[in-house]
């Protein structure tokens, strides 16, 4: 199995330069560049849209900590570990647990309006998979949105700033290395080549240079036919790192979030999420008979961690013959739901439901992705001057699956820790421009009329529940997509819609092998022909590419070595 290990793209018509780049403009992307800001001199940041987009916006949940003076980090880490079904690295977890709650209060000193209770202290809920009410939330349902809006507005009173500098409306396509050291090693990373979308003062494909390139790039929803992730999350950041030799872990741990808006059979694209908080303020699911079914599967009922309840609900949906259960609020005081939840509560009003005294048909779509590119403690990603953060990371704080809330945390403690990490190198002169080298190989492009085909494969292989002859038919279908630009009779041209299609194709193929390579189940990948967790599989599965694009499996420990 082969892949391209670089794009086919025009050469780039302009160049800039800075001492950092960081692309994404999600809570790790703008943290790290808020970050570097102070650290460096000359910071570029790169976002895909506008620099309010990206999946944290979507995001209702909360963000979690350990706030509360009766909590603490050791608790939040024996619930993060746990719903990692071990394969959290524990390190990192301490990491996450312990500096997480002065993030939480920096965003807060940031302008981010956390909801407060009576006292003025930050008001916490419970979500599934979590031991006490630890979910700090903002406007009720719009976490992300408020954190985001409070980071942007930071970014942009510094938009004028001549050490800060912003494109908007940029994919990146590759990231540009050095020539590779005698032992085939991939080259430093030395900047990036993007398109600037027909927006901007630029227009076109382009070349950013710099010692130390960020990637905050997000998910990779779009994978699939149906999730709840923007239309912007492609897998760009995570297949451009493979495509440099970067390692990537954990790719078989997808989280399918347990209720997502069902809209029909037909529906697509980014679908309406209803946040785990519902049940963590008392909702319950019921089938189409109208039975609650969870107290039968997990003591922790609809508050038991995602995977075991998109699992209990699409066992239900077979016995029932049903595409769909319900979640039911009636119970509930319907001026508190509304309240509580403003904004799920009008976008469902929209499609004509109404969360407080109506049945909401939900079924598990696509959420979260658990892995990502391989980092260390630091950020730092398997090639020199390659660091990674947030949801296009794999730390491993997460596991086999992801605690609710905790992505958030996730992006911020992480991308502190990589900026200082940046900073610190380029001001000693350890990280240093290099002279881009051109990655041998034919390049790469799939049409975009193939989207459709690689979701669908992609549902039938790694979705839900898989089975080593549903995988082995999404490899072979993934393998007959016609992947260059000059295979015969393939319409296709260097440009946005092929691109993305490419980096999704590769995502896929990946996820697609490694989800084969391990037989058990756990977390985030259920295999129903090996039902069961298997102690030999207590490691983590890396994927690379060599110098010629064969795609290569290991077997690693669940602590990730250090980046160079």
């Amino acid at each position: 199995m082969r892949l391209a290990r670089r794009l086919a793209a025009p050469a780039p018509g302009w160049t800039t330069s800075a001492d950092a780049i960081v692309v994404g403009s999600g809570i790790a992307g703008l943290t790290a560049a808020l970050e570097l800001r102070a650290r460096v001199p000359r910071v570029l940041l790169i976002t895909k849209s506008v620099l309010a987009s990206g999946s944290t916006v979507w995001a209702q949940g909360g963000i979690a900590a350990a706030l509360d003076p009766q909590d603490t980090p050791e608790a939040h880490s024996r619930d993060t570990l746990t719903a990692g079904a071990g394969l959290c690295d524990p390190v990192a977890v301490d990491v996450l647990v312990s500096e997480g709650p002065d993030r939480v209060r920096e965003l807060a000193g940031l302008g981010a309006a956390f909801d407060v209770d009576q006292a003025g202290r930050i008001s916490l809920t419970r979500e599934g998979g979590h031991g006490t009410n630890r979910i700090a939330h903002a406007g009720g349902d719009a976490t992300g949105a408020e954190i985001s809006r409070a980071l942007v507005a930071r970014i942009e009173a510094v938009r004028n700033d001549p050490g800060v500098e912003v494109i908007e409306h940029a994919i990146v396509l590759d990231l540009l290395t050095a020539e590779p050291g005698p032992d085939g090693a991939p080259g430093p990373v030395c900047g990036v080549t993007l398109h600037v979308m027909g927006e901007g003062t630029r227009d076109g494909v382009g070349a950013a240079l710099a010692p130390a390139v960020l990637l905050a790039t997000g998910g990779i929803g779009q994978v699939y036919p149906s999730s709840t992730n923007p239309a912007l999350a492609t897998g760009d950041g995570l297949a451009a790192a493979l495509r440099a030799g970067a390692p990537v872990a954990d790719m078989e741990f997808v989280q399918f979030h347990p209720t997502v808006l069902w809209l029909g059979a037909g529906a697509k694209g980014q679908l309406p999420l209803v946040s785990e908080a519902v049940r963590g303020e008392g909702a319950m699911l019921l089938d189409t008979d109208g039975v609650r079914f969870m107290p039968d599967v997990h003591p922790m009922a609809e508050l038991a961690p995602r995977d075991v309840v998109a699992h209990a609900i699409v066992r239900r949906m077979a016995a029932t013959g049903a595409d769909h259960v319900y979640l039911d609020c009636r119970h509930l005081d319907p001026g508190f739901v509304r309240a509580r939840f403003p904004t799920i509560h009008a976008r469902l009003l929209a499609e004509g439901i109404d969360l407080a005294t109506d049945l909401v048909p939900v079924a598990p779509a696509h959420h979260f992705h658990s892995g990502g590119v391989l980092t260390d403690l630091h950020g730092r990603a398997g090639v020199p001057g390659l660091y990674a953060a947030g949801e296009v990371a794999c730390t491993g704080v997460h596991g086999a699956n992801r605690l609710a809330s905790n992505s958030l945390l996730e992006g911020v403690v992480f991308a502190h820790r990589a900026a200082a990490d940046i900073g610190a190198r380029v001001q000693a002169g350890e990280l240093a421009l290099r002279e881009p080298a051109e990655r041998p190989g034919p390049a790469g492009l799939v049409a975009a009329a193939a989207r459709a085909r690689v979701q669908r494969l992609s549902a039938l292989g790694p979705g839900v529940i898989r089975t080593g002859e549903g995988l082995e038919a999404a490899a072979r279908g993934l393998a007959q997509v016609p992947t260059s630009p000059t295979a015969p009779g393939v319409v296709a041209q260097p440009q946005t819609a092929e691109w993305e299609t490419t980096n999704l194709h590769q995502v896929a193929t990946v996820l697609t092998a490694t989800a084969a390579e391990r037989t058990e189940s756990r977390g985030g990948h259920f295999r129903a022909d090996f039902p069961e967790p298997d102690d030999a599989w207590r490691v983590r599965v890396v994927a690379s590419l060599d110098p010629d694009g064969a795609l290569r499996l290991d077997r690693a420990p669940v602590s990730p070595s250090p980046g160079p």
